[in-house]
């Protein structure tokens, strides 16, 4: 593939040529100019020409006459030599002229790129922040598509499905470009896979913005004022009252099991009801700006609430699927413990064929995790994801270590599957409703571990892969959102400073985020009056 900066250099050779084209003119007047120097001159005297031979009407032969003299007495032909000189002169003022400005093209930075095209540290800061704000859209297309898909159903809302699909593919093109990037470490090297990365996004957002206009009027949110807002307010009402059994739940979490492993959930409570109160206002607004006719700012406050009750439910949804996840992994931990001792006694008995070096520090490892793992069990509240991840690592390195069936391995598997798929979630959960604040790295980390899960016939080792990505995507996100400080700082009404960190609000809370690409998500601008 050719480097966008090959075809930098291949743009710049037109100008390469018209230099090439001034010098052959300028060796070509200087070559005219000495062919005719001999003709106009005699005997290196004045310059003469012949006059033609005229005969007037009395027969009288004119005699050849001399050139005449100019006004000042010197001859005209003195003058083709200064001529010479001046215009040698003007044509090697213009071939420097010409060199210098290429020069200056093609001079180097102190940074070592050209000039007028942008470093690439530079250039890499610039894509980051392009991946998140393509996620971002892609984000929030989804959120309202799904709005509209519930008022008008599938049929009608297919060509905007079409585009999500289209764009989400090139999104997840543009994440797996990034994560090789940051593996390799060439992320402030690699020029062509950083433009490339430009492309998809680009791709991604214009296949959105393209289908703006077309949604909007599917949708008409200006001019319906009965219809939006009244499943608005059913889905508001729905939500409310699941937030009593959310807490319940969560107070049964936080009985049974360990501090960790509620630990994902921390927050979602304060949220939910943040959302909440958020989307209360706003659908009172949107009622009050219909009722006066101003079908732009109603359209505004209800998109806006429409965002607030997605991310509501998604919290609460987030705690239901945490509670079945850990009690399934309860459920499969003592089937994973009682094959984790079979593998034990058969790693301490004659060594397999197969077996590699260091089996013993193995087998010693895999007991002190069992035997850790068992007291956890016994001692009182503890979280059944992880001991069912340690106890799923511990049987993987003895697996490695010995000769054993494929059906060990698949075994395996499955119980790593249960962690991953909760952390994969967990992860998902975090970054969409606190988008506003999450940077590239968690991003990235994220949709590399949803690919590794969304593969299909996926093998043990990537389900290990993505359980440690998205982990590491948790992390950084909430690094992320320590660093951004209190969202509800310069923000004025209950849950805006959540809204905006949520991503519901754009930045500086001009209006809610919108299906669509960068030219078109902010087109709903809440302007005042």
């Amino acid at each position: 593939m050719t480097s966008p900066l090959s075809r930098s250099r291949s743009r710049q050779a037109p100008s390469h040529i018209a230099v090439r084209v001034a010098h052959a003119a300028l060796g070509g007047l200087m070559a005219v100019g000495w062919l005719v120097l001999p003709l106009v001159t005699e005997d290196g005297g004045a310059p003469l020409t012949a006059a033609r031979n005229a005969q007037g009407t009395d027969g009288v032969v004119a005699q050849e006459t001399a050139v005449a003299d100019g006004p000042d007495g010197t001859a005209t032909g003195d003058l083709v030599l200064p001529l010479v000189a001046v215009g040698t002169a003007a044509a090697l003022g213009a071939y420097g002229y010409a060199r210098r400005k290429q020069r200056a093209r093609t001079r180097t930075t102190p940074g070592g790129h050209p000039a007028g095209l942008t470093s690439v540290p530079e250039l890499d800061r610039q894509i980051r922040s392009l991946l998140v704000d393509t996620d971002d859209c892609v984000r929030t297309s989804a959120e309202e598509l799904d709005c509209a898909r519930t008022q008008f159903g599938d049929a009608a809302v297919e060509p905007y499905t079409g585009a999500l699909a289209g764009a989400r593919s090139e999104l997840a093109a543009a994440f797996g470009l990034r994560q090789l990037l940051d593996e390799t470490g060439r992320g402030a090297e690699d020029r062509g896979t950083l433009e490339e990365i430009r492309s998809h996004c680009g791709d991604a957002g214009r296949r959105l913005d393209a289908e703006a206009a077309g949604f909007d009027q599917l949708r008409g949110l200006e001019h319906d004022t009965a219809t939006a807002p009244r499943l608005a307010e059913t889905r508001f009402r729905a939500v409310a009252a699941r937030t009593p059994a959310m807490e319940t739940t969560l107070g049964e979490l936080r009985k049974r099991y360990g501090r960790s492993a509620s630990a994902p959930v921390t927050g979602h409570r304060e949220h939910t009801k943040e959302r909440l109160v958020f989307a209360t206002i706003r659908l009172n607004l949107a009622r009050q700006c219909a009722d006066r006719g101003k079908g732009g700012k109603a359209a505004a406050f209800l998109r806006a609430a429409e965002g607030a009750l997605g991310q509501a439910a998604l919290l609460i949804d987030g705690v239901d699927r945490l509670a079945r996840e850990l009690g399934s992994a309860e459920r499969r931990l003592p089937a994973a413990l009682d094959a984790l001792e079979d593998d034990l006694a058969e790693a301490r008995g004659p060594r397999a064929d197969g077996a590699v070096g260091g089996l013993p520090v193995r087998v010693a490892h895999a007991e002190a995790l069992l035997t850790d793992v068992r007291r956890e069990i016994t001692a009182g509240p503890y979280d059944p994801l992880d001991a069912l991840r340690r106890v799923a690592e511990a049987g993987v390195v003895l697996a490695e270590a010995c000769a054993v069936p494929g059906e060990r391995f698949r075994a395996l598997r499955d119980d790593a599957l249960l962690p991953a798929r909760a952390a994969v979630g967990a992860a998902a959960d975090f970054v969409a409703t606190n988008r506003g604040a999450v940077g590239c790295a968690a991003r990235t980390r994220l949709a590399a571990a949803e690919q590794l899960l969304t593969a299909g016939a996926f093998a043990l080792a990537e389900v290990r892969r993505a359980d440690a990505l998205a982990r590491e995507a948790r992390d950084l996100a909430e690094r992320d959102v320590r660093t951004h400080g209190n969202p509800a700082g310069g923000y004025e009404g209950a849950g805006v400073g959540g809204a905006v960190l949520g991503g519901v609000l754009l930045p500086g809370a001009a209006g809610p985020a919108c299906f669509g690409g960068p030219r078109t998500r902010g087109r709903r601008a809440v302007r005042p009056d």
